[in-house]
């Protein structure tokens, strides 16, 4: 079994929004000349990065829920201008709706074990989803309607 992470996606109201950034992302890329590779930088690297690449994800914590994944594809660590360690977190572009759980806030990212990472939305469960707006899916959600 994979592990996972966990993070929280600030500054996205949706994932929707997630996903636009991500577009946007790549737009910008290709129009610099860039090859594109969605990569999130975090502080600390996970010791336990070797149990994460090659089948675990990024899940997203977005305004108090776990709300979506993304595929992790590589973990590298680097040293940026100032000489502090950090790393990348590689990312697949295409972002998985899993079943909301409401999460706490917290600092950095978390492990998650797969056997305590939601499940994957059903295509149609995705789609009926989407549809609803964001803060009446949240109240749902709260109220262990969803």
């Amino acid at each position: 079994m994979a592990l996972n992470l966990l993070k929280l996606c600030v500054g996205a109201e949706s994932i929707r929004d997630l996903e636009e950034w991500i577009e946007e992302t790549r737009i910008l890329a290709k129009r610099l000349g860039r090859s594109f590779e969605q990569a999130h930088t975090t502080r600390m690297v996970p010791k336990r990065a070797g149990e994460i690449v090659g089948g675990g994800s990024l899940y997203w914590v977005i305004k108090g829920q776990i709300s979506a994944r993304q595929r992790l594809e590589a973990i590298r660590p680097f040293k940026d201008g100032a000489g502090i360690g950090r790393c990348h977190l590689v990312l697949a572009p295409k972002v998985t709706p899993v079943e909301p759980r409401p999460c706490r806030p917290f600092q950095g990212w978390r492990y998650l074990e797969a056997k305590d990472a939601p499940a994957d939305l059903t295509r149609e469960a995705a789609q009926g989803l989407a549809a609803m707006p964001e803060d009446m899916r949240r109240e749902l959600a709260e109220l262990g309607l969803l």
